[in-house]
């Protein structure tokens, strides 16, 4: 698909610069933002709005957002901002009052990301990156800031941070367009969101069902991010509610080359040698070619009809 049309037109060039430094924060209601505004001058103004130029440029080809399609270089992925916490950074930035500016080093330091919002009119694009260990004190202890001057280095007494030419993620009205997935994932908090995702997949009877016990496959899953897209990724498809589907897999697994155990019940059986495969084959992510009769293993299927 093509870049959205919102960020395809925008003005970078005349565009007006302000930078926003976020914290995020955990709270009985769920993840909190909370952004700053910072000062910034002009010469870093015009090399931001070129970094922002030069990503957007660098986009060819936008593809939708699922849980295990990946961004690459010239592809990116775009999401429904209502489908994220996108409002929430927007919102923050809305409005740069006197109380939000930066005044203190402490309210720079920890910064978990930054969002360089750029205003033509009025339309505004927010270009958010993931900062890096510079931003945390911790970090930051176990380093010398130097600079190099007169042919040699010299302690720096002034604090430095890294601001990368690099974007996370665009978002502006309705669209988020993703360049970093795990970036993007973890500023929004999409591993929480797989987490309890997983949980209500455990839940649901038609799922649990299947098996002769879910705990080898709970154990398996636990908190790796690719494992958990990947699970929540089935519970999208639900391709273990056709029943058409598992009585083929429970006929054909063997044909396929999966490693698969199925008790009297005709339940799967799950080990921690076989989780992997349990999660190919209800992903419908082991496929065979009737040019070479080989069976390959795909990271997303994309149906051609």
């Amino acid at each position: 698909m093509p870049l959205p049309e919102g960020l395809m037109r925008f003005d970078v060039d005349k565009a007006a610069v302000q930078v926003w430094l976020y914290k995020k924060s955990t709270t009985p209601d769920g993840t909190r933002y909370t952004g700053r505004w910072i000062d910034t001058d002009d010469e870093l103004d015009e090399a931001l709005r070129q970094a922002v130029a030069t990503k957007r440029g660098s986009i060819m080809e936008v593809s939708a957002y699922n849980l295990l399609a990946a961004a690459s270089d010239g592809i990116a992925l775009r999401v429904d901002a209502l489908e994220t916490h996108a409002d929430a950074i927007v919102a923050a930035a809305a409005n740069p009052l006197p109380g939000r500016k930066v005044t203190k080093l402490k309210e720079v330091q920890n910064t978990n990301f930054y969002v360089i919002k750029l205003t033509n009119e009025d339309h505004v694009l927010h270009a958010v990156r993931k900062t890096d260990n510079s931003w945390q004190s911790k970090k930051a202890r176990n380093s010398l800031s130097v600079l190099f001057t007169n042919d040699q280095l010299g302690l720096n007494h002034d604090p430095g941070f890294n601001v990368s030419r690099d974007v996370d993620f665009f978002i502006i009205d309705n669209d988020v367009v993703i360049l970093n997935k795990p970036a993007f994932e973890s500023v929004l908090n999409y591993k929480e969101a797989h987490e309890a995702d997983f949980k209500s997949l455990q839940a649901e009877a038609s799922f649990s069902a299947l098996f002769s016990s879910l705990e080898p496959l709970v154990s398996f899953v636990g908190t790796n991010k690719l494992h958990l897209r990947r699970v929540c990724a089935i519970h999208q498809k639900g391709n273990f509610r056709d029943t058409g589907f598992m009585d083929r897999l429970r006929k054909r697994y063997r044909e396929c080359e999966l490693d698969l155990t199925f008790d009297d019940q005709g339940r799967i059986v799950p080990t921690p040698e076989n989780c992997a495969d349990i999660i190919r084959a209800l992903l419908d992510h082991r496929l065979s070619s009737l040019f070479s009769r080989k069976n390959y293993d795909v990271p997303d299927a994309t149906a051609v009809t």
